[in-house]
């Protein structure tokens, strides 16, 4: 029994160890002195703004407006709202704006279903460039400019930063600083040694031919995953625009956590086992872009990271101190990489009493784990606060 024990320990460490070292790398990394901005170009290229938007009434027509007032001149973008049973209301009031609104009936309730149905009439030649933005989301005047620029200097997939715009809720702050640190493990420090960024589902462009040709081959709730995947797959560099921002609204209560968190595993854990059938053929192209995306996701993700490594610490202690000492190391170096993630403007008296809520927000996760079936093919709304 002894031996049981002493084994599923050293499992779980060094499994848990690994993904330590990791984030700490990615961590460290990250607070490397990035790169120039891409130089302003003279092309102007034909961009397609897609705004899916399943219920929105509440966060669409701000969103839309934020890509009206662009600096970009206004006869070479073309916004379309993708409308999946928004009110009439809704739409009366977007009708009245220069853009295209899309109503679908949207069958397989999913993102990528209503990106599909978005580009499948338009011709390959009649863009150069498409945008996908949630809902929400709100940008700079100068956003669609910097993504043009990025694009005409040779880069035909790119992610920017997602900063939340409304942390209000110890929630919402903590989603907050979860999406800072994912940005400084999984994009910062990935591109700081040129490996691709990882996708964030919204505040995403992509060349439209390539976009075009490929969204038919997505399938789940997790259209980002499967877009890196196959992007990965041919090679082509996902670039990380750092001071390129686009406002999100985060999850305000623990609820809407969990839904949002429960297709996130969902997504996560079902692209892996797909797509790590192509792993031995990647170590052999060394495609090691590919190969660093499918270490990602066999990780666990950071709240549960945390809890598991938290718990395991706190377990040993009671029974057995002399093995929890490694545990408590553990916890320390996953501590270091927290904090050189986190982003500067976050860290103040208030994400310190938001942490309060991290073991009701680790208890869902742990529960998520046993509720995955299904769910990663079909949207689950999340509700955004009044």
């Amino acid at each position: 029994m002894k031996e049981s024990i002493i084994i599923l320990d050293w499992v779980l460490f060094t499994y848990t160890a690994l993904s330590v070292v990791y984030l700490c790398f990615f961590a460290f990394l990250s607070l490397l002195k990035r790169s120039e901005p891409y130089p302003q170009s003279d092309k102007k290229n034909r961009i397609l703004v897609l705004f899916p938007a399943y219920k929105e009434d509440k966060v669409i027509e701000s969103s839309v407006q934020s890509i009206l007032t662009q600096d970009y001149p206004q006869e070479y973008f073309h916004i379309m709202v993708i409308s999946d049973q928004m009110q009439d209301t809704t739409i009366r009031r977007l009708s009245e704006l220069p853009i295209q609104i899309l109503p679908i009936v949207n069958e397989r309730e999913t993102k990528a279903n209503a990106l599909q149905l978005a580009v499948h009439d338009i011709d390959n030649n009649a863009y150069e460039i498409v945008v996908i933005l949630d809902a929400d989301n709100t940008v700079e005047p100068d956003f669609l400019c910097r993504i043009n620029d990025t694009y005409q200097s040779g880069i035909y997939a790119m992610q920017v930063q997602r900063i939340a715009k409304n942390p209000q809720t110890d929630t919402a702050l903590l989603d907050a600083a979860s999406e800072g640190m994912n940005n400084s493990f999984f994009r910062k420090g990935q591109t700081r040694i040129g490996l691709s960024a990882a996708l964030s589902g919204s505040g995403m462009a992509f060349d439209f031919s390539w976009f075009k040709g490929h969204i038919p081959e997505v399938s789940s709730a997790g259209e980002d995953k499967e877009l890196e995947v196959l992007l990965l797959k041919e090679g082509v560099y996902i670039e990380y625009l750092e001071d390129v921002v686009v406002y999100d609204e985060k999850i305000v209560d623990p609820e809407s956590f969990s839904r949002q968190r429960r297709r996130w595993l969902a997504a996560q854990y079902g692209t892996l086992k797909q797509a790590i059938k192509e792993l031995p053929g990647a170590i052999i192209t060394r495609n090691w872009d590919y190969c660093n995306k499918l270490f990602q996701w066999m990780m666990l993700p950071r709240v549960l990271l945390l809890g598991t490594i938290s718990f395991l610490a706190f377990v040993f202690t009671l029974f057995r101190w002399q093995w929890s000492l490694k545990w408590w190391g553990l916890l320390f170096c996953l501590v270091v990489a927290f904090s050189m993630a986190l982003p500067d403007e976050l860290f103040d008296k208030r994400l310190k009493k938001a942490l309060r809520k991290i073991p009701l927000l680790f208890f869902l996760m742990f529960v998520n784990l046993f509720r995955l079936k299904g769910v990663n093919r079909k949207f689950i709304h999340t509700r955004h606060g009044d």
